[in-house]
């Protein structure tokens, strides 16, 4: 059985994940509606990695004879008035994700649960990522983005992602 506090903090990230999920549809809805489908695809793609790492986190929590609790997910809120705003929006939102990965780390290193501190190994290193991919895009749509032949190609970059499972193995 998990520590009382870990446990919990699993079950609030499995809603956290599935609300990132929620925000980065609606960061597709926008940028469908914007007539940018490359950048529609790239974070339908991010959506679709969000819900598979909620599932991680419900596996993690089953696997360990723990009860998941499934809470509201709350709506979207954000308002988008430029093709940057949802770029912005994500890696905000990532840094919030990180933060809270962190806080789940810590409060299992504390009470020295390592089981769960090698299974957040991989979201930390996904996080990682996650943010460098947001900042990246940041900084090719500041190069590329005000000028039309640019945002055509970079839509066309981002058209080519394809969804792939996360990697890790849940005993």
């Amino acid at each position: 059985m998990l520590n009382e506090k870990v446990k919990e903090l699993l079950n609030e990230q499995i809603n956290k994940e599935l609300y990132s999920a929620y925000l980065y549809l609606d960061m597709a809805n926008y940028y469908a509606n914007e007539g940018l489908s490359g950048f529609e695809n790239w974070y339908y793609v991010q959506a679709q990695e969000e819900r598979d790492h909620a599932m991680l986190f419900r596996t993690y929590l089953q696997n360990n004879g723990e009860k998941v609790i499934l809470k509201a997910i709350a709506q979207p809120d954000k308002e988008y008035t430029s093709f940057s705003d949802p770029l912005a929006a994500a890696l905000e939102h990532e840094r919030y994700v990180t933060a809270s990965i962190n806080t789940i780390y810590a409060a299992a290193h504390e009470i020295h649960d390592y089981r769960t501190m090698q299974f957040l190994d991989w979201f930390i290193k996904e996080q990682g990522e996650e943010e460098k991919n947001s900042e990246d895009l940041i900084k090719k749509f500041e190069l590329f983005g005000s000028d039309a032949k640019g945002l055509y190609m970079l839509d066309s970059e981002l058209g080519a992602r394809v969804y792939a499972a996360p990697s890790l193995v849940l005993d």
